[in-house]
């Protein structure tokens, strides 16, 4: 019996979670377009999570980099963090590759367009500037606006810790802040159940008829090798990170995040149960507190996945081959490109949809085809988006701790318990 209470007391937020979700896919199926009326139940839990992202990754990163014992720690986290996201993020492009060109996902399409004669380009200078700068400071207090906020915090933090002890003591305040917005972040989930069975139930009612045909087929693909990775790639990659030891403590802690980034489809909205997995995995705060904030909006592996499907997709129903190296490795370009720009929200791989038309010179009728294929993969997407961001930072505490960090944090971990 002990032992049956220690699991429904380790699972038992999850199994409530997936109960609510299982609850809200079956109205929505039953009710159809009618489950709309539910569409605000979900939007108050979404709207909710969103209120406190602005201050929650201001001070989690600012009190993170203050707090940093040297600026060469940070140098080096940041190092690692460019490399793991770009080489995870192309891992999982290319094994989407091998998938869409064993099986195509546009087979059989019947959808007939044209190219236009002349192709107007897509200039995404200024898309780049307004990624990663705002011209106001008001504009920083926006989720629209997350690589700014997160680039001004990162300086704002390392000024803080160039003026010693000043600096150290309004980061202490700051970290204080941090705290405060997770617990607020913790009575938030309270009404979790609620508001993610409403969501599912308004997307399942709203997207569910679309499921046919080549999208269905696209679907297929995309959420078996999805899946796939999911579990495969996440195992290995946290194994590698605790050097073999924690790939249980990593599964066992990674479940709420995932289900709450599938039902929200929003990484930005999963980063606080992201933190907080974090800190029970052992992850040092100064590493978790960088790369969760950055990986919500600039480490998207679901992304970059689906990049590779509508990529091809286009390709299909264009007509157009999909072979030969030059096509395929500009695919995998574009796709870790576009995963970097979205932005950690739901609806958010619109940008990476105008960015694909764009860079092939596809014509504007070809936007919302494959926006619709984005609406349709956006869950699964986010759930790889946010659980990658963890388990990068399992690899990056590897590289700037050494292989034995996993062992020395639970041994840690084990004398404060006792």
């Amino acid at each position: 019996m002990s032992e049956q209470n220690s699991v429904w007391k380790s699972y038992r937020f999850p199994i409530i979670l997936i109960i609510a979700i299982a609850i809200g896919c079956v109205l929505g199926s039953v009710m159809g377009k009618d489950a709309l009326v539910l569409k605000p139940l979900g939007d108050i839990f979404v709207n909710a999570m969103f209120m406190v992202v602005v201050p929650l990754v201001f001070t989690t990163i600012c009190s993170a980099v203050a707090s940093m014992s040297s600026m060469e720690r940070l140098g080096k986290v940041m190092k690692y963090l460019v490399l793991v996201f770009a080489v995870t993020g192309a891992i999982a492009a290319v094994l989407m590759l091998i998938a869409v060109t064993v099986f195509p996902p546009a087979s059989g399409a019947t959808i007939q367009l044209q190219l236009p004669e002349e192709i107007k380009a897509f200039s995404t200078a200024d898309q780049v500037v307004k990624a990663f700068t705002t011209d106001d400071f008001v504009g920083l207090l926006s989720r629209r606006a997350m690589l700014p906020l997160i680039l001004f915090t990162i300086f704002f933090g390392f000024c803080l810790q160039s003026l010693g002890e000043r600096g150290r003591a309004l980061g202490r305040g700051i970290a204080v802040a941090a705290d405060a917005m997770l617990q607020m972040v913790r009575y938030l989930m309270y009404y979790a159940p609620i508001g993610l069975a409403a969501y599912f139930a308004a997307l399942v009612g709203d997207y569910g008829p679309q499921l046919l045909g080549a999208y269905f087929r696209s679907m297929v693909v995309y959420h078996v090798v999805t899946f796939a990775y999911f579990i495969i790639a996440f195992t290995i990659y946290s194994w590698w990170g605790t050097d073999g030891r924690g790939v249980r403590t990593f599964w066992g802690r990674i479940i709420p995040p995932a289900i709450m980034a599938l039902g929200s489809g929003s990484s930005t909205a999963t980063l606080p149960l992201n933190l907080e997995a974090a800190n029970g995995m052992g992850i040092p705060r100064d590493i978790s507190e960088i790369v969760l904030p950055i990986g919500a909006t600039a480490h998207m592996e679901g992304s970059c996945l689906s990049g590779i499907l509508k990529i091809s997709f286009l390709f299909g129903i264009f007509g157009l081959p999909f072979s030969g190296f030059g096509t395929m490795a500009t695919a995998v370009a574009v796709a870790v490109l576009s995963g970097v720009v979205l932005s950690g929200i739901p609806g958010g791989g619109l940008v990476g949809e105008m960015l694909i038309v764009s860079l092939y010179g596809f014509p504007p009728e070809a936007f919302p085809i494959i926006a619709t294929i984005g609406f349709l993969v956006d869950p699964a997407a986010t759930m790889v988006n946010a659980t990658g961001d963890t388990c990068s930072a399992l690899m990056i505490s590897r590289l700037v701790e050494g292989k034995d960090w996993f062992a020395k944090a639970i041994a840690e971990k084990s004398e404060e318990a006792a």
